[in-house]
């Protein structure tokens, strides 16, 4: 089976973080025998007055290149960030159509793999309806619990998940909220993500701790996040407030880089946490596990997820999860033994926190319970739809 995979959220030389999930998870899928996968990742191109600093770091991203073992090819497109959303998708499929003609002729493509429903995935329809491909669409998060708030993008998403010939959703959470936009009974199929246990796996507590100069007899709470509102930073910061007053020793550490970092650490200084909130900024993909290992435990206070990977990335390594019942999160901790789902309330995360420092966690079973779900795992899965879909419609 041979794929065109087509996303915005795919890895490269100035995003290597960017979309790991869906590299991870179509390089599994390629290494089943007879399978191959090529990627077009479209990029943005915006007038410099527009496009900034991000602008120039996409600007020098090759045209084409290979992650892994993949293909992965970059075409542009116009952009002007805001004033474009409503025809982003269009715009996308007339900056890719002329290579992906070419690469379907050059070497023929059984379907399009989409990952993202707007604009990515509707912009995969036209290219397959151009080629005459079935498009197979996979839902992330935000694309079906933020952006069909906008008036004029949820019609466009809509139409995309109807006239997909297949569709995936992460957790059974999104499957429904994707049939609440589609207003129709399509068949999705759930498939959650995995988790690359040579890639995040336990390291010693202190082994970790001496390389990431974080004291050794602390307590340490990790957070790996997008430093946005939705990642639930301030309920966080609250929480650890609260628990000073119990835990001299607590230290916090922020994992991830955004928007909302000036105003988090506004926030840590108001409440007097300089001392132990600790911005990390951004890390490498594959050197989180030392943040995970080092950490007595992790916490995701999110407002909204998809499948969140971080929570399988530090069951892997051993460290119980805190996360907040939303969305696919509770999917993902079935069981008491890996970790503790609580509610959207400063109190409900504080006395979990408490709870999970102070327990005596089994962390052998906590790394096998990760392990249970790795990429090889969800491939197969993904094939599986995928045959059966591509059946369909040949």
């Amino acid at each position: 089976m041979r794929l065109l995979t087509f996303t915005s959220l795919f890895p490269n030389s100035a995003q290597p973080n960017l979309g790991v999930f869906v590299y991870q998870r179509m390089a599994a899928f390629a290494a089943i025998p007879g399978n191959s996968v090529e990627v077009i990742a479209p990029l943005p191109w915006s007038p410099p007055v527009f496009g900034g600093e991000k602008g120039r770091k996409l600007a020098s991203i090759p045209a084409n290149g290979k992650i892994g073992a993949i293909p992965v090819h970059h075409p542009r497109y116009p952009l002007v960030p805001g004033i474009s959303m409503p025809i982003h998708a269009r715009l996308m499929y007339w900056g890719a159509l002329a290579l992906a003609r070419r690469l379907h002729r050059e070497n023929p493509f059984d379907g399009i793999d989409a990952h993202y429903v707007y604009p990515d995935g509707k912009a995969a329809l036209l290219v397959g309806r151009a080629l005459q491909l079935p498009v197979i669409i996979s839902a992330r998060g935000s694309d079906i619990n933020l952006f069909p708030s906008f008036r004029l993008i949820r019609p466009q998403i809509r139409e995309t998940l109807r006239r997909a010939a297949g569709r995936i959703a992460v957790c059974e959470a999104l499957k429904q909220a994707m049939l609440d936009v589609a207003e129709e009974n399509c068949h999705i199929r759930v498939i959650g993500n995995g988790v690359d246990p040579t890639r995040f796996f336990p390291v010693s507590k202190r082994e970790a701790r001496e390389k990431l100069h974080v004291p050794q007899t602390s307590r340490i709470i990790v957070s790996v996040a997008a430093l946005v509102p939705a990642k639930g930073h301030a309920r966080l910061l609250r929480a650890v407030k609260a628990l000073t007053a119990k835990c001299s020793d607590l230290h916090l550490y922020l994992v991830g880089e955004g928007p909302s970092r000036t105003e988090l650490e506004s926030l840590a200084a108001s409440l007097g946490l300089q001392y132990c909130v600790h911005f990390v900024g951004s890390y490498p993909n594959d050197g989180l596990r030392d943040w995970y290992s080092a950490a007595d435990v992790s916490c995701l206070a999110s407002s909204r997820e998809g499948w969140p990977n971080v929570v399988l990335e530090s069951l892997a390594c051993g460290t119980p999860m805190v996360a907040t019942r939303v969305w696919g999160t509770p999917e993902i901790l079935t069981s008491p033994d890996v970790g503790i789902l609580v509610e959207q309330s400063d109190e409900s995360l504080t006395a979990a926190l408490e709870s999970a420092l102070n327990r005596a966690w089994d962390r052998d079973v906590i790394v096998q319970f990760a392990r249970r779900r790795d990429w090889p795992t969800v491939a197969r899965e993904v094939h599986s739809y995928f045959q059966e879909v591509l059946s369909r419609n040949t």
